[in-house]
């Protein structure tokens, strides 16, 4: 397995930080282009339904992100179609890890 850089790990670390808290399905962190990061959880409302990583990335895009640089979805199923729809709108060639929930990248 090949070592993760730094700044990657911490996206993991955390996006599982976000679904343990919160006991969700899947968990999220996206950083931007200028290395802030945003973290989510999945939302599921009877009102509302958001992945962890559509959130992320609604959050990077509302506080004004200039880019977003990689991702990270985290959980038992890591699949995200929407949420990495959402990331390839305003970064096409942004790396996107899956994680499972201890943590390691698949």
């Amino acid at each position: 397995m090949t070592e993760l850089d730094p700044e990657d790990a911490k996206l993991v670390t955390l996006a599982r930080s976000a679904r343990a808290r919160t006991r969700a399905d899947q968990g999220a962190a996206v950083r931007d282009g200028d290395g802030r990061t945003y973290v989510a959880a999945t939302v599921a409302l009877p009102s509302l339904r958001l992945s962890a990583l559509q959130l992320a990335v609604a959050m990077a895009v509302s506080s004004g992100a200039p880019g977003l640089e990689a991702a990270v979805v985290l959980g038992d199923d890591p699949a995200d179609e929407a949420g990495e729809a959402a990331v390839r709108d305003i970064a096409p060639t942004a790396a996107i890890l899956r994680a499972n929930p201890d943590g390691a990248v698949i």
